[in-house]
């Protein structure tokens, strides 16, 4: 199997105001139109999709799969090519509607990061340093 990650979606409560906070609010692009039941973004390398979570369920019979919107022990991350497109991006996402989970500030690791929660709570990593971002937007691996 190759190792790739195609898509990623999200489980939301508000559809339509999870694409408002990710269209209107950080200016990811869509096609998405009103009543489309699913909404895609274009990302660097991996396509980045909302979905009622209600409907999520609905897809695996038995009832064995209850996903749950918001922290689930994963986090998603932007790493960003300058330290100071961080702050500029907590901002932008604090704008859009997002809680500013942790202010950015240098990390461990030596990199300088900070975190946000979207409407649903899903958390999300804003992040530069250790690995640089490559001319096609993936992170460069040692």
């Amino acid at each position: 199997m190759d190792p790739r990650l195609s898509l990623v979606t999200l489980g939301v409560t508000d559809l339509e105001q999870s694409v408002r906070f990710y269209r209107d609010g950080l200016s990811w692009p869509t096609s998405y139109t009103s009543g489309d039941g699913v909404a895609f973004f274009k990302t660097w390398g991996t396509v980045f999709a909302l979905y009622p979570i209600d409907k999520m369920a609905e897809e695996i019979p038995g009832g064995t799969f209850k996903p749950q919107a918001g922290a689930c022990g994963i986090t998603l991350a932007h790493n960003c090519r300058e330290r100071e497109e961080v702050d500029s991006v907590l901002l932008l996402a604090q704008k859009a509607g997002a809680e500013i989970r942790k202010s950015a500030s240098d990390t461990f690791w030596g990199g300088y990061s900070g975190y946000f929660s979207d409407p649903d709570g899903y958390l999300w990593e804003v992040a530069w340093g250790a690995f640089p971002i490559g001319d096609d937007g993936h992170l460069v691996l040692p």
